[in-house]
This record gives structure tokens, sequence and C-alpha cells, in this order.
């Protein structure tokens, strides 16, 4: 690795103390090294992206590596995270932790993990489509106003089931810890490739998560209220993209072609990060 990409949070690393920090440590092995570049609003630009990265690092905690993520989804460079939230399951490396880490990475003394990603495509009712990506999670949730959404579920063409529901949340094993937890989801090994359908809050006593293969296309249709009046709802990715929906649009999710791919220097695995986050809890 001789090109690093460097990716801040800086509400967590406000003077960049780190941040430089590491970017003198990867200088003075004689390593490459680019910091990103933000807008107003504390983005990434992403034409300022280097074309050829062998690594990106990234300052912040999980939710900022979960954003970098799909950020350079598609460009096949792994990422290693540093830490300066809370415990997290995806930035291994703690703060206090960066030299080591850095020497370590430098002797070839990692390995590197697949996680799957998933691929949203929305299609309304009149034809308009936009599309994006994520490594935790598609979340479908009611437009704001206090009140249910009537939500149709198709898996690969055929009608699944109906919920009347505060949402819907369609995980990846990686955010199977993340909201679909909170929501009562299941947990589920973060190099698995498969996929969790969780309602929110559903108005039906016999409403449970469902797993699919990760070769099933989840297809989910908002639908129109029982007078027939049109009902309105969001979607997000990872938290983020708040993009509207009406009654008549839909949803298609599926498998990512491209993955994530993060650098493990720890011999810590997903099952002792679970326990400590428990005890947390």
């Amino acid at each position: 690795m001789n090109n690093f990409y460097i990716i801040t949070n800086y509400a967590k690393d406000e003077n960049q103390k780190i941040t430089k920090k590491i970017k003198s440590c990867l200088e003075a092995y004689g390593k490459n090294c680019i910091l990103c570049v933000k807008d107003e609003r504390e983005e990434v630009i992403p034409d300022t992206i280097p074309e050829h990265m062998d690594c990106a690092l990234v300052i912040g905690g999980d939710g900022t590596f979960i954003q970098a993520s799909r950020l350079l989804f598609g460009r096949d460079v792994p990422m290693l995270g540093i830490n300066m939230g809370t415990l997290g399951y995806l930035t291994e490396v703690e703060v206090h932790g960066v030299e080591e880490a850095i020497a370590q990475l430098m002797r070839g003394d990692y390995t590197i993990e697949k996680r799957m990603m998933l691929y949203g495509s929305i299609t309304r009712k009149n034809g308009e489509k936009t599309s994006d990506v994520a490594l935790n999670d598609i979340v479908l949730n009611r437009g704001g106003l206090m009140k249910i959404v009537h939500f149709d579920l198709y898996v690969n063409g055929q009608l699944l089931n109906s919920y009347q529901a505060d949402g819907m949340i369609v995980s990846t094993p990686t955010g199977s810890t993340a909201y679909n937890l909170s929501a009562g989801g299941p947990i589920v090994e973060p190099t698995a490739s498969l996929m969790v359908i969780t309602p929110i809050c559903s108005h039906a006593l016999n409403s449970r998560s469902i797993v699919f293969s990760d070769e099933d296309e989840i297809v989910i249709e908002i639908g129109a209220r029982r007078e027939g009046q049109l009902e309105d709802a969001v979607i997000n990715f990872d938290g983020a993209d708040f993009i509207p929906l009406q009654t008549g649009d839909r949803v298609t999710i599926k498998k990512a072609r491209e993955t994530a791919q993060i650098v493990k220097l720890s011999k810590i695995g997903f099952l002792e990060t679970l326990r400590e986050k428990m005890k947390g809890n």
C-alpha cells in the first residue's frame, strides 16, 4: 500500500489533531497521503476523491465509516476505521493505538473482510427512477405524520404479505445490529450474505422478521389508505438521503454486486465485540 486517502469526521476531530498525526505517520513511511475535501455542509466532495487509492483511513465512528463505504462504493478500496466514538463494530482502531495500527498495516499484518451491500432502486408511478446503495440498511418510514402506512411486500415477483406499519427495514448482516436490532430483528454474523426484513411497529400479532437469500429480489410498494387517499412515506439509505414516497411508488432491493472491504487488524472477533456491547446495555 502506497497511496492513502483520509476521510475525517471533523465534528469528532475538530482541530484535525488525529488527522494530522496519521498523515505525518504515513508520510514518515514514505507513503502518499491525501486528505478529503469537504463543502460547507461538512460533506466530502466526490469530485475531489483521488482515482488511485490503495487504502482509505476513516476517522470518526461507525456512522462515518458507513457513509465512507457509500462514498467509495464501486472503487474496490479497503477501508480502515479509526474510532473516535463509543465502542463500534466497524471502527476497530482506537485513537491511542493509531501509530501501532499504521505500523501493523505497513508490515502487511492484516486481513480484508468483505461485507455485503444493498442496491435499492426507486420506481415512481410516473416511471421516474432513482437509486442508491447501503451498507447497513434501507428503511421505509411513515412520512412524519402520526399514522401507519400500508406496505405490500413482494419477493421474486410474488406478493408475500401486506403490512400496516410505521415502516419496513431491509438490513444486511452488517446492519443487523443497528436499527434492525432495535426493532426486534435478529443479530446476524456480519460476513454472511443474506437480507433481513423487519417491520417497524406492525399492527399485526404475527409480524416477525424474515430472512431471505442474497439471490432474492425484494420489492416494497407503498399502498393506498382505506379511503383511497394517497399514502405518504419516506425512504433512507443508511440513515441518509431521505427521499419522499407516495402510493404506487415501488422500491426494488437486492444484493449489490460490489462489497465493502474492511481492513481487519485486531484479533478480536465479532462475538467478543458483541459481548462487550451487550455489557454496555
